[in-house]
Order: structure tokens, then sequence, then C-alpha cells
């Protein structure tokens, strides 16, 4: 693999610290970098450095001859008084750019319903931001760095958006680099990752859920003295090899290692100690929607947002409301808390129901602004889980990251993800038995959405969520609703079957990606006999409902080559490979031709051959490991003998690792 482009010994400080100290890192071809760290640990820096971007205060970046670089900053907008066509393809020819399948299928994912012809100062800022990723997306370049390229992104647009970089280069070709904190978006497009943090950039191989799997592993062998953080990430690993994304085949012998981590793990919510609790505090009757709707202005510029809506919300209920932009999702939310009275129809609550909603616009913190944080909580009680035990306002502010310092600073002085995580804390203290979350992952890293996670999987209510942030939609609700045309609809195939019908019903609009109703994006058929995307065939495999979330399918934490086999993976990369653009009229070869029936066994039977020699070597490791402690400490020559054992099965396991790898993507 040819090497791209290094940085050596990197050094920033902006003078309120040192951002990045002596970081040496490269992107060489086939490299695909998910990055992650806390709010403000050198993120964006980081990428702006490798980008060009950024003139770094100590060491250097260096870039192969004839690099081409596409970047999409945070703050990238294109020229606002430009067509969405012309920011798109620049003066490029119609019959230039309307030729190519890779630039229709880029506009079907991104801007299939914004017109051709409009300018982009017109546009609201989530179209201005597709239309600036559109942009870059178009570019033939070696190296793409995007920064939060998920930001107004419905869940859709995120599918899309993983699909279209995952064949965007051939496997040993191209690099990516990712700043995001859409955990389901790393874990589909990127094959390592690094985690910046305290002014280095410490690197993983695999996706999310391998990184989840490594940095338990280092917390246990190191044995780490963040108790209350280590506990934390077991848990979200536990999730992530129970629950509902089914990340992929991986190889035995890390299946084996995630489940020994989580052994003792208890499930991730006790769902009938949770439904009793929750029936105890709201009785029967929570909310419910009767015959709804919603219209807003009068005469022939009245707009129906809501028809029809019929929804009975239950004690105890974990519900996940999807839809695109201005589809009516923050309506609905205000029918169920009262804020808005529907045009017609009516909304009955029962007598005990208290709900409480976190918006989007932080409207809890205005009035505390001046005051400090210590001051805010002391006006609140503690608050009792599901599990019976009670949490005081301090304990919860630590459990969400805050620090002493941070308890003594001024409301209007906390940073954006503090500001998220206080509000959220001041909507739990005031003790509402239904709890309403509009896009509640804004403004927060990894770490702390693994802490907002957890907490709400304690908290005994009624739950309703929206988001674009599919991760946290199938971490923390049990089913999903869509707000399609008007109406509520429930979604028993879970976050797939809304994908699938979303990309039906774009090909019906105008837009500049749709090409006359013909919309290049890639269309999921319906499998055959299945109910659901994550279960078996025949099986229960909704993403809601009664059951787990997600349905019955398992979660494989860990392993080498990150890559889903959900419905929105498998097979839309099948479809995506062989005809990603055929809908717009192309074709297009899979860069790796079919195996014949006797290659495809021969290749099996070497992949499990593979995967036993490395359940052995593991096995092998642990009995040197036993005799070392066991040996004499002062016969350096044995314990020197027993050490390179070690050495060569660890170069053997490598070599193995390699091959399966090889295997796995000529199987795929």
């Amino acid at each position: 693999m040819a090497h791209l482009l290094g940085a050596e010994a990197l050094h920033l400080d902006f003078g309120t610290g040192v951002v990045l100290d002596k970081v040496s890192v490269g992107l060489d071809d086939g490299n695909r970098i998910g990055v992650v760290g806390n709010n403000g640990a050198g993120k964006s820096s980081l990428m702006k450095l490798l980008a060009g971007r950024l003139e770094p205060h100590g060491g250097r970046v260096t870039m192969a001859r004839g690099v081409r670089v596409g970047v999409l900053d945070q703050s990238d907008h294109v020229d606002a008084d430009l067509t969405v066509l012309a920011a798109i393809v620049g003066d490029a020819d119609d019959h230039e750019w309307a030729s190519d399948p890779r630039v229709r299928d880029i506009m079907a994912g991104l801007v299939p319903d914004i017109p051709a012809d409009a300018v982009v100062r017109d546009l609201s800022g989530g179209q201005q931001r597709r239309v600036a990723l559109a942009h870059v997306l178009v570019g033939d370049h070696d190296v793409v760095f995007l920064d939060e390229p998920t930001n107004h992104l419905d869940v859709e647009g995120v599918v899309w958006l993983a699909e279209h970089l995952k064949r965007r280069w051939a496997a040993t070709k191209g690099a990516l680099m990712v700043v995001t904190h859409d955990r389901w978006f790393l874990d589909e497009v990127s094959t390592d990752t690094w985690e910046v943090h305290d002014g280095e950039v410490e690197q993983y191989e695999g996706g999310y859920a391998a990184y989840v799997l490594q940095r338990v592993e280092r917390d246990r062998i190191s044995n780490a003295t963040e108790t209350k953080r280590q506990n934390l990430m077991r848990k979200e690993l536990a999730w992530l090899r129970r629950g509902p994304p089914a990340r992929t085949s991986k190889p035995k012998f890390r299946i084996d290692a995630a489940n020994e981590l989580i052994a003792d793990v208890p499930p991730i919510r006790d769902k009938v100690q949770l439904a009793r609790m929750a029936a105890s505090r709201l009785g029967k009757d929570v909310v419910n929607l009767i015959r709804c709707g919603v219209v807003y202005g009068e005469g022939p510029d009245a707009k129906e947002v809501l028809r029809d809506v019929e929804w009975n919300i239950g004690p105890g209920e974990r519900t996940g409301i999807l839809g695109e932009n201005g589809a009516g999702k923050s309506t609905l939310l205000k029918l169920i808390t009262g804020e808005l009275e529907p045009t017609s129809g009516r909304v009955k609550t029962g007598i005990t129901v208290q709900v409480k909603a976190l918006s989007q616009q932080l409207a809890e913190l205005e009035d505390v602004a001046e005051e400090r944080v210590s001051a805010v909580v002391k006006r609140y009680s503690s608050v009792t889980l599901s599990d019976g035990s009670d949490m005081s306002p301090k304990q919860l502010l630590e459990r969400l990251g805050f620090t002493a310092v941070q308890l003594k600073t001024q409301v209007k002085k906390l940073s954006g993800g503090q500001r998220r995580r206080l509000q959220l804390l001041m909507v739990l203290l005031s003790a509402p038995n239904v709890l309403v979350l509009d896009e509640p992952t804004n403004d927060l890293d990894t770490d702390m959405l693994a802490a907002m996670e957890d907490l709400l999987d304690s908290w005994p209510g009624t739950l309703i969520v929206v988001s674009h942030d599919r991760y946290l939609m199938e971490r923390v609700t049990d089913q999903q609703y869509a707000v399609l045309d008007g109406g509520l609809r429930h979604l028993p195939g879970g976050i797939d079957e809304y994908v699938r019908l979303s990309r039906e019903r774009r090909t019906k609009t105008d837009g500049v990606g749709t090409f006359g109703g013909q919309a290049g994006t890639t269309h999921i058929p319906d499998e055959p006999g299945a109910t659901g995307s994550r279960g078996k065939k025949g099986g229960s495999g909704n993403a809601g409902g009664s059951g787990n979330a997600g349905g019955s399918g398992s979660a494989d934490a860990g392993g080498g080559r990150e890559r889903s086999r959900t419905r929105s993976g498998e097979q839309a990369s099948a479809v995506s490979q062989s005809g990603g653009a055929q809908a717009a009229g192309s074709t297009i070869t899979p860069s790796t031709p079919a195996l014949s029936g006797a290659e495809r066994r021969v290749a099996e039977k070497e992949l499990a051959s593979a995967e036993r020699r490395m359940g052995k070597i593991v096995q092998l490791k642990k009995a040197i490991h036993d005799q070392m402690a066991e040996h004499d400490q002062s016969d350096f020559e044995g314990l020197a003998a027993l050490t390179a054992k070690l050495k060569e099965l660890d170069a053997e396991n490598s070599q193995l690792e390699t091959e399966w790898l090889k295997l796995s993507d000529l199987l795929a």
C-alpha cells in the first residue's frame, strides 16, 4: 500500500494548554480512520493539520507527490450566490456530470429534494451543509477528510453516506479520515480508530465495536484506576455484543474474548422492573392521541402537518420517532407535552402524568445562565432509579462527567456539551414520569453519549426519543415509529424498514438528485420470509415491540475489519457494488470476481482452519502465562525461553489474522 501523507512529532498549543504533543501518524492507501475523543481533545485540529489547513507549532506534515485531498470542515460552506447544481459540479457541462454514475448517485443520496436551480443562500443550514458535502464527494480525491459529516443528515442519509464511502475506492486504494460522534457510522466505515486524548493519539484496530473491546481489555490488563469509566465501557461492550446491530461475523477467538469480559455484566435494562415501576408511577393511562391532526395557517396557505394520528402510549414504553426534517416529528412531540393543541381530534393525558421535554434550544438554562452549576443543582432532591436506589444531584453530575472545577463555573461559561449534560440533569431531577428527548446527542462526545445512555437505562418511566443517531435509537429504545406523509407508522422491521421506506419515497420527489423520479440511491428489497433485518428468517427480528430492542440477532463486539452485515450493510453493499447506480442508468463492475462453488468451499475451510488455530493460540498463550507466573523468577534463562515462545505465537497469530482478513474479504 502506498503512503499518502504523514505527520511527524506534531505539536499544537493555542495558549490555553497543549492540544497535541509529539504526535506521529500516517495515512496509507486503504486506510479508513475513525477519530474519537472528548470534546476539545483536538480531533478537528488533528484533521486540519493533516489536511494542510492548519500549521503546527512544531513538527511537520508530509504528503506524497500528486496526492489529491478533499476536506469537509465543520465551518465549510459553498458560495451562497451559486445555484445548487453549480455549487456541486462547478461549471461542468450537463452531459459531463450527468454521464458520471458516481456524481448522479451522490446527488440522489444527498440532495434529492433540492431543486437544481435553487440559490444556496435561500436554503436552510442543513441543506447548505448537504450541498457542501456533495461538492466534496464529487471530487476525484485520493484522501478525503470529513469533520462531522452526518450532521444535518437523517437516518437514511447516514446509511447512504456509509454505503458510498465503503464503495468509493477499491479496498486497497484511497484513504478516509472521519471525525464523528455517530457510533453506528464509525462502525460502518472505519477499519481503524484513533482516540485523541491528553495530547496523544492512540490507535486501535477496527471500528467502534472493536475499539470498545480493546479499551476494556487495556483497562483490565493495566489494572486501571478509572473503575467507573471501565464499568461503563464494559456495559457498552455488553450491548455491542448482545444488542441489535449484528456488527459482522468475526473470528471466534474475538467473540470468546468479548463474552469472557462481559460474563458478569447484567442485562442492559431490567425491562420487567422498569415496567413495574413505570406502571406504579403512571397507572394504565399515559398519553393517548385520538385521531389527531395539526394544520398550520389558514385558507390557501394552510399546511397540514399531521393527519388522523392514533397512538396509545403505555407505561414504561421506550419509543423512537423517525422522520425526515420537516416531517412533523417536533409537532408530534408538542402534542404529547401539551405545548400544542391539535387542530382536530384530541389528546388524553393520564391524571398522574408529568411530562418533561429536553429541547434542542437549551431553553431550560436561560433562567440560570448567571448562576454556578453547584447552586443550580442544590435546588433539586435525589431521584429514585429502577433498582430502587436513590442518587443525589452531585452523584448524577459525577456520572455525567462534571468535575469539581466545573461545579464552580457559571452556566453561561460552560461548553456546548457541558450545557447539554446539565440540561439533561435538570430535566431528570425534576422527576418526570414521561421523558421526551428531541435530538439529545447534540454536542456530546462518544463517552458522554455512553454515560447518558447508561443513565437512561435505569430511569423508570416512559421514554420518547427523536434522533438521527441510529446507534442511540437502537441502544435506548425498544420500538420505533416513523412520521410519514402526515401519519404515524409503526416499524416492526426497525430502522432498516424506515430506510427502505424513505428511499422509496425519495424517488418520487423532483429535486436535482432524482432525475425524473429515478433516484440513484440503492434500493433495499425485503427478504422473503423475514419480518425484520436483525432476526432470523421467520423470527421476531423487529427493532421494538415485545422482546429485545433490535430483535433476536446478536452483535459481535471486536474484530479486525469492521463490516456490518445488517440489511443496510450486507445486502445494500452487494447491490451497490453491482448496480448502486443502475437506477440512474449505468452499470458498475464489481472489483472482485465472484467465487465458484469449489473456490468458496476451499476458502471457507481455510477460514475455519485459521479460526481454530487462533483459538488454540489463545489457549497456548494462557498456559505459558500461567507457567511464567509459577516459574522461578530468578531463572532468567527459563523465563527468556517462555518469552521467546510467546513472541513466536504472537507472530503466528498476526500472520493468521492477516490471512483471515483476506479470506473474509474474499467471501464477503
